[in-house]
């Protein structure tokens, strides 16, 4: 794990001239004993063995459209589940229901058990979720946007000034901290969004294609972060088209096609049982890849050779 994550998870505080931590109060990033002193609810869950986050037969129409189809599934504390499917599946959809975003057309969502419908501000204080092209108000700087989160979240200015240096560092926008957020690359934006999901220190955690942007060592620290969520008893869902990654990452997959669950199990269990080698073959023999393999297939074949340097046509 880099060393910048593991300072966060360690909790370190951003130290002052004097040398002394900038907060009194507990570390911002507490271990799964400190889940109790922050979300007594989530650790109930976690001591039931129920999930943190509970779809509980989803469905959703867009008028006569159906993008999901009664899915259910639960995710407990200390498990990073990835959940995967073709373009319009249902994956994003599935996800903005788990946020609060979507109403569903039937079901119910729950996040830490709380109701995302009838106990939207206990759920969404439990949440940290990056959505897929995140929209970031643009004419801040990171500094000035992670401050409104941490505003809205209602942190000790102690504590949102300490999680806020780690974030900056862990993410390499230390530098770029003052400079509006318009003048970054997609990459810094991206990593704005996810440094905003985690500022508050959330119990659930929900991704939406969060390298999408990341460079190379971006992403690796991205996924330290992510294993290092459930080593401390969060809960992760990770929507990615990168399926190695997925692979590597995620204990459990769930995969999705036309608004159905056709597959989950622990990760390498479902590699395991498969006469498949690897998570995207075996996707690739469950969705409606496999067709679009061979009309690639297909169209290359239609192109003929390419002539050969200088011939002439």
């Amino acid at each position: 794990m880099a060393p910048a994550a593991q300072r966060l998870f360690r909790g370190e505080h951003a130290r002052g001239e004097s040398g002394r931590s900038t907060s009194t109060n507990e570390p911002p990033w507490p271990g799964p004993a400190g889940l109790a002193r922050a979300r007594p609810g989530c650790l109930d869950r976690i001591a039931s063995g129920r999930g943190m986050i509970e779809a509980h037969d989803l469905a959703m129409s867009y008028g006569d459209a159906v993008a999901l189809r009664g899915i259910r599934f639960a995710i407990p504390a200390g498990q990073v589940c990835g959940f995967l499917g073709p373009n319009g599946a249902g994956k994003s959809t599935t996800i903005k229901l788990l946020a609060g975003i979507l109403r569903p057309t039937a079901g119910r969502a729950r996040i830490c058990g709380h109701d995302v419908l009838t106990s939207p501000l206990e759920a969404k204080r439990a949440l940290g979720y990056v959505p897929e092209g995140a929209a970031l108000y643009t004419l801040l700087t990171p500094r000035e946007h992670l401050a409104l989160v941490s505003d809205l979240h209602e942190l000790p200015p102690a504590d949102a000034a300490a999680r806020t240096a780690q974030l900056l560092e862990l993410f390499g926008l230390a530098a770029l901290a003052d400079r509006r957020i318009d003048t970054l690359s997609k990459g810094q934006r991206q990593k704005v969004a996810i440094a905003c999901a985690l500022l508050h220190d959330p119990k659930v955690v929900l991704l939406d294609e969060p390298l999408d942007g990341l460079d190379a060592n971006a992403a690796l620290v991205m996924k330290d972060v992510i294993r290092g969520l459930a080593e401390r008893g969060r809960a992760v869902l990770y929507s990615s088209h990168v399926l190695d990654v997925v692979e590597r990452t995620c204990d459990r997959t769930i995969i999705i096609d036309k608004g159905a669950i056709i597959a989950d199990a622990p990760t390498a269990e479902l590699v395991a049982r498969s006469k498949e080698a690897t998570l995207e073959a075996i996707f690739r023999s469950l969705t409606t890849a496999g067709t679009e393999r061979a009309a690639a297939g297909a169209f290359l074949d239609g192109l003929g050779e390419a002539p050969a340097a200088g011939a002439r046509r």
